[in-house]
Formats: C-alpha cells, structure tokens, sequence
C-alpha cells in the first residue's frame, strides 16, 4: 500500500475522515441533553498513562486508560513512543451548541500511519464521550489509526449501541481543557474540508509542537 505516492495514499486516509466525521455530524446535537458520567467515576482503579500534547495554542495532558481501553492505548502510545504525532496538527473544530469536539492526527505523510487497530466499543470499555474523553477517529470498526478527537462537552451518542459501533473512548483530559476550548474557538474556514466537514476546518491548523509520556497530572 504504501509504495503508493503519499499524497495518493493521504487521499485514501482523507475520505475515511470524512466518513468517520459524517457519523459525528448526525450522531451529535440531539444527544447533548444526555448526562454522562466522569470517565474517571467508571474507572478508579484503572491504570492511566498520562500524555502531554504540546500545542502551538498551550499544553493538553490525557490520562490514557490502559486497563479498560488497552488496544486504542497501546496504538496512540505507539505514535506517541515513535514521535509520529510530533509536527502533525489538530485541523479540525466540529461545534455543537456550547460545545463540541476537536479533531487532530497524521496528515503530512500517510507513511507515519501504522496498520488500523481493532476497535473497542464503549459498550465493552465502560468509558463514555462526555467532555474531556478522547476518542479515536474511525469509518467503522477495524478503521481506526492516529486520527484522535477530544470532546469539549457530553456527546453520548458517539457511544456504541446495538446498531451503532460508535467511537473507541481510551482516556480524559487532567489538564488543559482551556487549551481544548481555544482550538474549538479558533478560526475555521468557510470553504475548506468536504461532505460534513466543510466549514470545520481550523485555518490555520493548530501545530502540535510534540506528544510524549509524562508525569502523572492532579485529577489523573
């Protein structure tokens, strides 16, 4: 796949985005009326492994939960340990009401990706999309690679349900959630991105500086 010129294979990697935002698109508004709980009130004896994510806008750090989400964990630390997020952007401010989601990965070189993972439901996970989860991107289960969001309020339709794999929740923001809310409120432009994403794209994107394992954060 990969002998492929990157720009052919970002292509590729792109209409997958785009799917997976599709799903966000419909899935979202209703929902927001829906309490959820804390992710941290579902798992309190979990192991976390926090991460900080250096923007150009400040620092978000995530406690990524290896023992309920351990496959969607052991992937992002793989980009994380590989510094393949290292330079990469969050492009993407999807709002909903006060709130909503931002959305960051790979899109300089599709040859950063590594293979999709399998996808674990929050069905199985017990975590949820409320604010401060982050979640990985998909176009279906098996899907999922470096594409990552970070809720900036509940959406619990991303959940899985019984017709609805939704998207794999593997951690919760312990720091920065003010960083979160500056790139959803940063610019977007009107005529960038396609299907449901045009007008959600950050122009300019958000850099991120550098992801890497830290010390463990207050609330982690």
């Amino acid at each position: 796949m990969w002998r492929h010129s990157s720009k052919l294979c970002y292509a590729g990697r792109m209409r997958i985005r785009f799917l997976a935002a599709a799903l966000v698109a419909i899935a979202s508004a209703p929902a927001l009326s829906q309490a959820a709980p804390p992710p941290s009130a579902e798992a309190p004896q979990a192991e976390l492994v926090p991460v900080a994510i250096d923007t150009s806008l400040g620092r978000i750090v995530v406690a990524l939960d290896k023992t309920h989400a351990p496959i969607t964990t052991a992937n992002f630390l793989h980009y994380v340990d590989a510094h393949r997020l290292d330079g990469e952007t969050f492009y993407r401010a999807m709002r909903v009401g006060n709130g909503g989601l931002i959305q960051g990965g790979i899109t300089s070189d599709a040859r950063k990706l590594f293979p999709p993972i399998e996808h674990e439901p929050t069905s199985v996970t017990g975590l949820h999309n409320v604010a401060g989860a982050i979640a990985l991107a998909n176009a279906g289960p098996g899907t999922g690679r470096a594409d990552f969001f970070i809720l900036a309020s509940d959406i619990p339709a991303l959940d899985a349900t019984a017709s609805d794999p939704g998207f794999a929740v593997f951690g919760h923001v312990v720091e920065g959630m003010d960083v979160v809310d500056k790139i959803l409120a940063a610019p977007v432009s009107a005529t960038k991105g396609e299907g449901a994403m045009k007008g959600q794209m950050l122009d300019p994107p958000v850099k991120i500086i550098r992801a890497e394992r830290t010390k463990a954060a207050a609330g982690s």
